[in-house]
């Protein structure tokens, strides 16, 4: 029986220093100004060249983050991988605006794919649509207005820049993963997804959508592409996350006057999330799942659902992620007892990683009991270590 509460376990990677490290930063995330006046002094002084990059290397990109660059991230991958779990490699940098940023964002990709070949530690690549597309075009693209000439050249070398990140790791049998971003260029992303699900899929899951739940139409949205794979015979993709743009989302809906597309409350995003687990594991022999979430009760459902499918812990269409630097206690205790598990690890430069990072620390924020639970946890692991050593008569 998984215990999540199993501190040994879950940190058994992690060094007292490391979690004496991590202690202070989640108690830092654990106050909402503090991570305001972050977000309204980092990026502002970054920007004018403070030097402030090396303070945020040393802090909250070392807890969230693998490195600057692929090599610099191999530590970590090798870490986690000792103890049974693995990594996707993130190059976390998004809202680019011209077209030498986006060849060089795909190129980075492409080297991720390459990686991945040699490292079996690395089952899956994702990115971003916004790393190698401007996000007014998506947004022109989602709310079906006409493009221009121009804009439609500039779609197609999108087009080109994403067949090209999908076929590379197709055509090695290597899945990719296409993120889910803000709701208003959703549906252009969601466009590409499918596109390259046709593609690619027609023989078993490659490309991977993903669909955030805490909008009240993804469950919709879900069967519906369900029936549309059927209809184009390939087999979806699918990683299934509660979301990270909510405040933003619920901010422009009021501020432009539209209906907001977010859940009315937590137990809906809960239910939906649970649902679409359920519904893709109940049509598992046609759409693979990779379950993202640091919620307990969602994980355990999982866990149940599988058992009462007689689905084996490892079986290949179905893995459990989570964020590097959090959930540990979810990852490794699920790792423990042979359950796919995989952790984003996020890389590239401190400063075009920064937006990334202020959101993982308004979502830990935000969230209602993350950060309390992670201080918890990690204090219990430093206390069982603490009496250990005062057994064994160390200091």
């Amino acid at each position: 029986m998984i215990n999540f509460d199993n501190t040994e376990v879950a940190f058994s990677y992690r060094t007292d220093g490391e979690l004496k490290k991590a202690y202070y930063m989640f108690k830092m995330l654990g106050y909402p100004f503090l991570v305001s006046l972050g977000k309204k002094v980092l990026v502002p002084a970054i920007e004018l060249g403070l030097p402030l990059q090396s303070l945020v290397r040393m802090t909250i990109f070392k807890q969230f983050c693998g490195g600057e660059s692929v090599e610099e991230s191999n530590e970590a991958i090798e870490r986690i991988k000792a103890y049974g779990v693995k990594a996707i490699l993130d190059y976390s940098v998004e809202g680019n605006q011209n077209e030498i940023e986006f060849e060089k964002t795909t190129s980075k990709l492409l080297k991720t794919i390459k990686a991945a070949e040699i490292q079996d530690a690395i089952p899956f690549a994702v990115f971003k649509v916004t790393g190698i597309c401007r996000h007014e075009l998506l947004e022109k693209k989602s709310a079906g207005l006409a493009f221009s000439k121009e804009e439609e050249s500039e779609w197609d070398r999108v087009r080109e820049r994403v067949t090209k990140i999908c076929s590379a790791g197709a055509v090695k049998g290597f899945p990719v993963m296409i993120d889910a971003e803000e709701s208003w260029i959703q549906a252009g992303i969601d466009e590409l997804a499918e596109e390259m699900m046709a593609r690619f899929n027609t023989e078993k899951p490659l490309i991977y959508n993903t669909i955030q739940m805490y909008r009240h139409d993804r469950l919709e949205y879900l069967k519906a592409l369900h029936e549309r794979a059927i209809k184009q015979k390939y087999f979806p993709g699918i990683k299934v996350v509660r979301g990270a743009y909510m405040e933003k989302e619920r901010e422009r809906a009021e501020l432009m006057g539209y209906p907001s597309p977010i859940q009315p409350d937590k137990d809906a995003s809960d239910r939906d999330y649970d649902a679409a687990v359920r519904y893709i594991v109940e049509n598992i022999d046609y759409i693979s799942l990779v379950a993202g979430t640091h919620n307990e009760a969602s994980t355990m459902s999982l866990v149940n659902i599988m058992e009462e499918k007689d689905l084996s812990p490892n079986d290949p269409r179905i893995y459990f992620s989570q964020l590097f630097g959090m959930s540990d206690h979810l990852s490794f205790n699920l790792a423990h007892f042979g359950y796919n598990v995989v952790k984003y690890l996020p890389f590239g430069p401190v400063k075009e990683v920064l937006p990334y990072l202020i959101r993982r620390a308004e979502e830990n924020t935000s969230v209602k009991g993350q950060t309390g639970r992670e201080l918890q946890l990690i204090m219990t692991e430093l206390q069982r270590r603490k009496e250990l050593k005062k057994m064994a008569g160390k200091p």
